[in-house]
């Protein structure tokens, strides 16, 4: 059993990291707005099945039910994959990929302001501000030109993960006794048709897509591999290891965006990328020390 989900773990994290790829590849070929809606139309679709054939309700019911699928198809789906498709433009995989890994550090910052219970101690603030330093430093803003197409497309990624943190802790403090693969299915349906109304009043237009092998490749990674394998994978791994391993697949998936985009794409990481991710672990480990202490203890008893 450890190995497998060691394995599923691994698996998860080349499915979600190499994503980033796939969408850098795709960006050649789709208006970026409509490449993420289209995305979800498909995946909508597939996650809507699963959610019929998995959970014990297909559909929500209730304003509170109903509510969690308005957040996160809002701010999981539609903003968070609007500003992670735009940002992506400008900058590559792995960058991309490690600005969203800030996503668990935001989340908690978010949850100390929206959840009373949250308290954030000299530590966490610490890890917080260590976090934000780590997105600096991954910037390396010239001080002469500090608004650059880069940091433009970096603040775009970073309003992705913050969109995405935000939706986290608004759908927990909703708390709707929804179940997760339901709420997954109707968000991402929210937010494929959020996403077209975007893409359609910023001026998209289907005709731009070019529908190239590439084109498809890509699109059918993200809807097949990314979306319905990986959410498959989380929610199984979800269940057994619980949300802070889980977590911990945020700061695998850089490193896999920075191989596959080597591979695919031929981008180069720079020293800047590594410092900023160390920074972003490192933010993360001083917030959640104890928690993770408390895995380290949990996992070494099972390996006992």
């Amino acid at each position: 059993m450890r190995f497998r989900n060691a394995l599923l773990f691994v698996a998860l994290a080349v499915v979600w990291g190499s994503a980033f790829t796939a969408i850098k590849s795709g960006l050649d070929f789709f208006p970026p707005v409509l490449f993420a809606a289209i995305r979800y139309d498909f995946a909508g679709v597939l996650m809507l099945a699963y959610a019929g054939y998995a959970a014990d309700r297909w559909r929500p019911s209730g304003r509170e039910e109903w509510g969690t699928v308005v957040v996160g198809g809002v701010l999981l789906i539609a903003a968070y994959h609007a500003f992670l498709f735009v940002g992506e433009l400008g900058t590559t995989s792995a960058t991309a990929a490690v600005v969203v890994s800030l996503s668990p550090i935001l989340t908690t910052g978010f949850a100390r302001v929206l959840l009373p219970s949250e308290r954030l101690t000299a530590l966490g603030a610490l890890g917080l501000l260590v976090g934000f330093l780590g997105v600096g430093v991954l910037s390396a803003p010239d001080p002469n030109a500090l608004v650059t197409a880069r940091t433009v497309s970096l603040a775009l990624v970073f309003l992705a993960a913050a969109s995405f943190a935000l939706g986290s802790v608004v759908t927990r403090r909703i708390d709707a006794p929804l179940p997760i693969e339901t709420m997954e299915a109707w968000s991402m349906v929210l937010g494929a048709l959020l996403l077209h109304g975007v893409s359609a009043a910023i001026g998209e237009s289907p005709n731009s897509v070019r529908w190239t092998g590439e084109a498809v490749l890509s699109l059918g990674y993200l809807v097949v591999v990314a979306s319905a394998l990986g959410f498959l994978i989380y929610f199984d791994l979800l269940d057994r290891l619980g949300p802070i391993e889980i977590n911990l697949v945020s700061y695998a998936a850089p490193v896999v965006a920075a191989i596959t985009g080597f591979l695919v794409l031929s981008e180069t990481p720079t020293v800047y990328t590594a410092a900023g991710f160390a920074c972003i672990v490192l933010g993360f480990s001083l917030l959640k020390r104890r928690a993770l202490r408390d895995e380290l203890d949990r996992v070494s008893l099972r390996a006992l």
